[in-house]
């Protein structure tokens, strides 16, 4: 079922179970590169590492090739908020702050997710902005949950939610103009979903529906500006930055986070449909 003035993809339960298998791939994935960051490890290391583990899944990179992105992973060093492009020059320090953005396809299906993390010793200021956006991550994904187990949930109080747990966390800088997307058979649908907002507007949340939720937060000011390569995002001020994603799909009682191995369960109990495996 397919709303087709705004691309909204409503997936079936057996759907789902395809999404999560691809949500699988690309958790792997994440983790392989997560062992693998260290000082003097270069960004296209850890690109050829997530291609392997995608490849060996039987999987395909959804990015590799995507409107030309040359590259499996976006890795985002320090100012760079998202979209950084793999390179064997760019080699990480010690204190370093990457993220890596990783999906896949299996069977059609897409999982997009990506975490931040530190290189070596890092400043705990980093570590704790990095914190801030995986809490504010969850936070949007338990509003979206609410908000299908009571059947009154809108598109922006996901966006709402996730401003408000940056907010009370201190002064953080939410990029604006970049967020979370729908998902399913294209890596990128309708609805675009803000991290900040007001909430009770947008599209009414129901089952089927799956989304990619990702903060990104700075240590300053929210601008952003993209570099002459067509692609890498970084802050205007130079200061630092953080970004995490998980995608999540709803059912009629509750969540299912496919690109978390538990599901999601550990972050958010009972909002978890009791229909994944």
């Amino acid at each position: 079922m397919r709303r087709q003035e705004l691309n909204i993809q409503l997936k079936t339960p057996e759907q789902i179970e395809l999404m999560r298998a691809a949500g699988l791939v690309v958790a792997a994935a994440l983790d392989a590169m997560r062992a693998a960051v260290a000082p003097g490890v270069s960004t296209a290391d850890l690109d050829a590492i997530a291609e392997k583990v995608i490849r060996d899944a039987g999987a395909i990179p959804s990015f590799k090739g995507y409107h030309g992105f040359p590259a499996s992973i976006c890795a985002s060093v320090n100012e760079q908020v998202v979209h950084g492009i793999p390179s064997a020059g760019q080699v990480l320090r010690e204190g370093d702050l990457i993220s890596l953005d990783c999906g896949a396809i299996l069977e059609g299906w897409h999982g997009d997710s990506a975490i931040t993390v530190g290189v070596g010793q890092t400043d705990p200021a980093l570590l704790r902005m990095a914190e801030v956006a995986e809490d504010a991550m969850w936070a949007g994904i338990a509003a979206a949950a609410r908000g299908i187990l009571n059947g009154r949930g809108k598109q922006t109080d996901i966006s709402f939610n996730i401003e408000r747990s940056i907010r009370k966390a201190g002064r953080y800088g939410i990029v604006d103009g970049y967020g979370g997307h729908g998902i399913g058979t294209e890596m990128h649908q309708d609805p675009h979903i803000l991290n900040h907002g007001k909430p009770g507007r947008g599209i009414k949340l129901q089952p089927g529906l799956a989304l990619a939720i990702e903060p990104m937060i700075t240590m300053g000011s929210p601008r952003t500006v993209e570099l002459d390569d067509g692609w890498t995002v970084v802050t205007r001020d130079n200061s630092w930055a953080a970004h995490v994603e998980h995608t999540m799909a709803l059912l009629e009682d509750g969540v299912w986070v496919t690109t978390a191995p538990d599901g999601g369960r550990a972050r958010l109990g009972e909002l978890v449909t009791a229909r994944q495996p």
